[in-house]
């Protein structure tokens, strides 16, 4: 049993980690909200760059969803376990920050490692989809127009290869490779874009990849001072027997 003025000194050492805690645990929240609307937005706004990735990859929003909802949820129990001074909720607070934080460290190290795959796992289906391109609107179909459109560009490195395809030989070059709005179908090269699609898509995949990248990493990061502090307040809590009111 620690004495009177042991107490008194671990007092206001229990209730700065206490603050410091409750902070951290509303930023975290903050951060999972973050991570929930950047997947929500990977989903709506990528899915057509997903979807002429391998399966693994249309997961991704998903799994920055989940992980948004999951940080969430457990921001809300950090606050919960907080408030009420539990050392063994603080314990278990910590030790699901801790799960989570080796979680994002292998998804992060997978996804450096494969980053190339990527890029190769797109070009090839870029290709099959061109070769494969139909006026029924498949989704890959579909996927290929509104790129061309969004970025106006025309086949994989350039237009030329759309002369190879079943589509072209039948109709020509596709709506979406054209210069002009609303023009017909046809094979007069001078009417359609020139530049190829997969350096553009390439660059903003990097592009917006990099900026989902950095913030899970940084969102990792930070979890290790949410470790820290809910360990740190629960050895002193069990320590020294002290009941916060």
């Amino acid at each position: 049993m620690a004495s009177p003025s042991r107490r008194l000194q671990t007092k206001p050492v229990i209730t700065c980690f206490k603050s410091v805690l409750l902070i951290y645990t509303f930023i975290f929240w903050i951060t999972g909200v973050i991570l929930l609307a950047i997947g929500i937005w990977g989903k709506v706004s990528l899915e057509n760059y997903f979807s002429l990735l391998n399966e693994k990859a249309t997961n991704v929003p998903f799994v920055l969803i989940g992980t948004g909802t999951v940080i969430i949820l457990l921001g809300t129990f950090g606050c919960f376990a907080t408030c009420r001074a539990s050392a063994w909720m603080l314990k278990l607070y910590a030790m699901f920050l801790t799960l989570i934080f080796l979680v994002e460290l292998v998804a992060a190290i997978v996804g450096f490692v494969f980053r190339h795959e990527i890029k190769n796992s797109f070009k090839n289906n870029y290709e099959k989809a061109l070769k494969q391109y139909n006026a029924t609107r498949d989704y890959r179909s579909d996927a290929v127009d509104k790129i061309q459109n969004t970025l106006r560009c025309c086949g994989v490195t350039d237009f030329k290869d759309w002369e190879d395809t079943n589509y072209y030989l039948e109709k020509g070059f596709p709506k979406s490779c054209c210069k002009i709005e609303d023009c017909s179908p046809q094979k007069d090269a001078d009417k359609v874009n020139k530049e190829g699609c997969f350096i553009k898509v390439m660059t903003i995949i990097e592009s917006e990849m990099g900026i989902v990248a950095g913030i899970s990493f940084g969102v990792a990061c930070f979890q290790l001072i949410g470790i820290f502090l809910a360990y740190c307040l629960s050895r002193a809590i069990t320590n020294n027997q002290y009941e916060i009111v």
